[in-house]
């Protein structure tokens, strides 16, 4: 143990944070203004066991660290400095001698803000002092389960959402003003935001970081960050924050080689390199970088109120042969390629969060089919309450971008999700991923004519919002942008002036609020008993029709996939009584071609599809119906 009390540190955080258990050591590293022996200053503290030297530099010194020269603590690896009379809104950077004597100088990785790009220093702040005004929505989230609860998220790029000019973003304050009550009126729960942590390129999108502890000041300062944040609060809309823990970008200033030797992706460079994004692996067998990426997903839920994580290519984490040429791959201990030290860090990461933060929301983005990925880590699984379907979305948009005479024969792609729909606690994700690189946008994907797009583009949003699972859907995607996301140019906005772009962003806003006003559709999401089939085999007609089930309710959902129309086209339904559309894809309303008036339909004593009561609906070409029972009319 070595003495740090005169720098303001705790020995016991030392000690933990070479444990890998320091789960708040964004506390205690990095810049802090404090005072000691009644003198205010800031404390640096920065973990560089290599290193035989680390310098403080910055404005304060004209970037020279002679006078500066950090304290090595021990064998902890980790060194600092108390420098008085620094306040924040210093420039800073760690001047580090190498081994070699090589000197190479480095942004602060528990930096709580940064310059703004093309720059690369460090700035002091003071992250406290912030008066939440969310009270109200931080006691609400802890009385209610998530899976028994709408779960409807609005996937957000805030440097495209709306900007002002070429590099000319909105700030975190304009965009609490104009997105939040955007995504509050159009029904949504949450917003994802694409990765806010600090990035050199604009076009990694926030997925290539240098700065984990801070929020990119391209869109402002962490002050008005936590003010956006506050206003989604206020306005009852949770923030999903995209965080990205598998790997770092190579840039200089940043993690790569950070004291002149790879502590922060490991010495094996063809486990390290990730070839087909250029980037870095961290090394999650090292105690020091599970301290550094826990606390990193807790300071967002402690410091800005975050509500949950997106947790980026646990794929790529979990296995070691992913993208990697045959010579690259690396084996473990048991000559396997799962990625044993990522699996256990992954485990011991949603512990910990839902061990401080028991109402998060912890989502995988995980293409793989490893099992139990929502599983609590105590019945061996990895531990996230949420894993996006990438199965669903795959098989759906393939099947969806066929012509309709194409889809008889194969039918599977629209039904075989149901097979495995109850197996993880799913979000159904029509992501960024899939409108970017030459896939068109969802609009665009849609065979046919300019109407028929829109037909089932409309379709294809209530096959979505019926299916089980929580829902996400990328901006843009509620109106039909017809061009693929450009990440350098905002949404848009200007085909709103045309009447199909219009009513399919009313049509999506029904649909929407339709959603959450209907516990039948997301009340028993993790229940296999909350779906049946009405008719699953119809492939010669494409036409599917199911059951959503409540706790006191159901609604019945049938969608026509072809171009064919049916004027009697009869279900089997659960009960007799009457029976109505509650919403109709291919009303006039909606740029469709039916009536907007609701049509009701009273039960026949007709036996169909195993049921003793049906009814006839007319179903035109490529719609949605969903239906309930008249009040009354329910289980």
């Amino acid at each position: 143990m070595v003495a740090t009390m005169h720098l303001g540190l705790s020995e016991g955080d030392v000690y933990l944070f070479n444990q890998g258990t320091a789960y708040h050591s964004y506390r205690f590293m990095g810049a802090h203004p404090l005072t000691i022996g009644g003198v205010q200053g800031v404390r640096f503290a920065v973990w560089a066991p290599n290193a035989s030297e680390v310098r403080v530099i910055g404005e304060f010194n004209r970037w020279s660290g002679a006078a500066h020269r950090m304290e090595k603590l021990g064998t902890t690896g980790i060194h600092a400095l108390f420098v008085p009379k620094l306040m924040p809104g210093e420039l800073y950077k760690y001047e580090l001698v190498t081994r070699d004597g090589k000197s190479v100088r480095k942004s602060d990785p528990y930096a709580y803000y940064s310059e703004r790009r093309p720059g690369t220093a460090s700035i002091v702040v003071d992250n406290g002092g912030y008066e939440w005004d969310d009270a109200a929505w931080m006691a609400k989230k802890k009385t209610k389960a998530a899976y028994h609860h709408p779960l409807l998220i609005y996937e957000a790029h805030a440097g495209s959402w709306k900007i002002k000019g070429k590099e000319h973003y909105y700030t975190y304050e304009e965009l609490a003003d104009d997105l939040v009550p955007y995504v509050a009126e159009m029904g949504y729960t949450h917003i994802e935001l694409m990765p806010l942590t600090e990035h050199p390129l604009d076009q990694s999108w926030g997925y290539q970081v240098t700065g984990f502890f801070s929020p990119t000041s391209r869109y402002g300062t962490p002050l008005q960050l936590k003010k956006l944040v506050d206003c989604c609060h206020r306005l009852a809309i949770g923030v999903i924050l995209d965080w990205v823990p598998g790997h770092f970008c190579k840039d200089d200033h940043g993690l790569r080689l950070f004291d002149g030797t790879p502590i922060f992706e490991g010495a094996d460079p063809n486990r390290a390199e990730l070839p087909l994004w250029g980037t870095l692996a961290f090394d999650f067998s090292r105690h020091e970088i599970w301290s550094f990426l826990i606390s990193n997903a807790i300071y967002w839920m402690d410091m800005f109120h975050i509500d949950g994580l997106r947790v980026d290519a646990v794929a790529n984490m979990i296995n070691l042969h992913m993208d990697k040429p045959p010579h690259m791959r690396t084996y473990n201990a048991y000559g396997g390629r799962d990625n044993l030290d990522a699996l256990r860090f992954l485990k011991k990461l949603n512990e910990t969060v839902f061990h401080y933060y028991p109402d998060t929301l912890m989502l995988a983005e995980d293409s793989s089919a490893w099992p139990a990925v929502t599983t609590p880590t105590y019945k061996g699984g990895l531990g996230f309450n949420f894993k996006w379907n990438m199965g669903w979305m795959n098989d759906s948009l393939r099947y969806m971008t066929m012509h309709p005479a194409d889809r008889p024969q194969h039918h599977h792609l629209i039904t075989f999700s149901l097979c495995y729909a109850f197996s993880e606690n799913y979000v159904l994700p029509l992501s960024h991923d899939e409108v970017v690189h030459g896939k068109r946008s969802l609009l665009d994907k849609m065979p046919g004519s300019y109407e028929e797009k829109f037909a089932q583009l409309r379709l294809f949003y209530g096959y979505w919002i019926t299916h089980p699972g929580k829902k996400l859907l990328f901006m843009g995607g509620e109106w039909g942008q017809y061009d693929e996301w450009k990440d350098q140019d905002m949404l848009d906005w200007m085909v709103l002036e045309y009447d199909s772009h219009r009513n399919m962003l009313g049509y999506v806003k029904t649909l929407n609020h339709t959603y959450r006003m209907l516990p039948s559709l997301w009340e028993r999401d993790r229940d296999p008993e909350s779906f049946g089939w009405i008719d699953v085999h119809n492939a010669a007609q494409s036409v599917i029709s199911y059951i959503r089930y409540g706790l006191t309710s159901y609604s019945i959902i049938v969608i026509n996939f072809s171009s064919q129309n049916y004027q009697d086209y009869r279900i089997g339904v659960p009960e007799q009584g009457m029976y109505c559309t509650l919403l109709h894809s291919n009303s006039r309303k909606y740029g469709g071609t039916e009536s907007d008036r609701n049509a009701c339909y009273s039960t026949e004593d007709i036996a169909w599809h195993g049921r003793n009561q049906s009814i006839s609906i007319h179903l035109p070409p490529l719609t949605f119906m969903l239906l309930t029972p008249l009040p009354g009319d329910t289980l």
